[in-house]
């Protein structure tokens, strides 16, 4: 018979060595066995068989029993998972001297080695973040202009009059706003072979065109306009003039001051 558990012990299952050495030490305690004559028969050697011995004289049946390796101490550890969760929630890296908004992985385990000295992989960081609640997302975005008390006075003392003037004039209110859009701007996923990214034709030509667009209040009537120059006083007065001789009814717009048309923007 030639198996290798019988010349390593270490192949032996950690409940099968519990019981091989109550066994042992069984025979050498309770019914007189020589330990020579034990240790050959479990295939032990005889200084083995005597620390068994002296485990179970000193502490008796349990410290026969496998001890469970400690295993290595994580290196991330629940005080630093909480530092990550709040430095997450409420900084951003730019409070760290970073030139970004945004969070990444590479920036947190940098942070990690500035702030406590601790060097780890991006995908340990990744899975403790998953682990306390937290997930990559695409943000909602607020300009630095937001002036939560001037939304307020804009919502208590200027619409108000606003809803007044077009309920007298018997009119519709108007949002007003401009964005621009290069040529070159892609967006978008489409789907392909895997590890083969697909090939979209796109122009590589510079430029872009400007838009201006209205909406009601209530939705879900909208008028727009798009140009290829700067938008100047002209354009934006001939918008408006557009506005008003397609529209069936009075025109208010209701335009939102600087600190509101940076509403919250997500995905």
């Amino acid at each position: 018979m030639n198996h290798d558990w019988m010349s390593d012990a270490r192949k032996i299952p950690d409940d099968v060595m519990n019981y091989i050495r109550r066994l042992a030490v069984d025979a050498v305690v309770e019914q007189n066995y020589p330990p020579s004559e034990v240790a050959k028969l479990f295939h032990i050697n005889r200084s083995t068989l005597y620390d068994w011995l002296n485990w179970y004289r000193q502490n008796g049946d349990n410290a026969l029993d496998t001890l469970k390796a400690p295993g290595k101490q994580p290196v991330i550890t629940q005080e630093i998972e909480r530092w990550l969760k709040r430095i997450i929630l409420h900084s951003t890296p730019v409070d760290y001297g970073y030139d970004t908004e945004l969070w990444t992985l590479k920036i947190l385990a940098d942070l990690l080695k500035q702030q406590h000295g601790i060097t780890v992989y991006t995908s340990t960081i990744f899975n403790h973040l998953h682990r306390i609640g937290l997930s990559c997302q695409s943000p909602c975005y607020r300009s630095y202009s937001y002036d939560p008390d001037e939304v307020e006075f804009y919502l208590k003392k200027k619409w108000p009059t606003i809803q007044k003037v077009a309920s007298k004039l018997g009119a519709d209110i108007f949002f007003e706003d401009e964005a621009g859009f290069g040529i070159m701007t892609r967006s978008g996923r489409t789907w392909g072979q895997v590890n083969s990214p697909p090939i979209v034709p796109t122009s590589d030509q510079r430029g872009g065109y400007n838009v201006l667009s209205a909406i009601t209040n209530i939705g879900p009537i909208m008028y727009s306009s798009v140009v290829d120059h700067t938008i100047d006083s002209e354009a934006y007065i001939a918008f408006l003039e557009q506005v008003r001789c397609r529209h069936p009814r009075p025109v208010v717009i209701g335009r939102r001051p600087s600190e509101l048309s940076s509403f919250e923007e997500g995905p």
